[in-house]
């Protein structure tokens, strides 16, 4: 049996990988979560915070279904 690699949904979306996935600037994600429109990120240590990526697939399908 070979190796097969399997590339899933990650479980946590850094701040730069969130900009590339949503195509926004840092600093509207922020103000997004500031206003309440957006998900709140989580402390994965001291240093590093993170967005759980349910959190982020459902806010965007909650987006594409608010545009219908």
């Amino acid at each position: 049996m070979g190796n097969v690699t399997q590339h899933a949904t990650p479980q946590f979306y850094r701040l730069p990988q969130l900009k590339n996935r949503l195509n926004v600037s840092g600093s509207s994600i922020w103000a997004w979560v500031k206003q309440g429109k957006f998900p709140k990120p989580i402390k994965l240590s001291q240093n590093t915070t993170a967005w759980l990526a349910s959190d982020i697939e459902a806010w965007a399908q909650s987006r594409i279904d608010a545009s219908k």
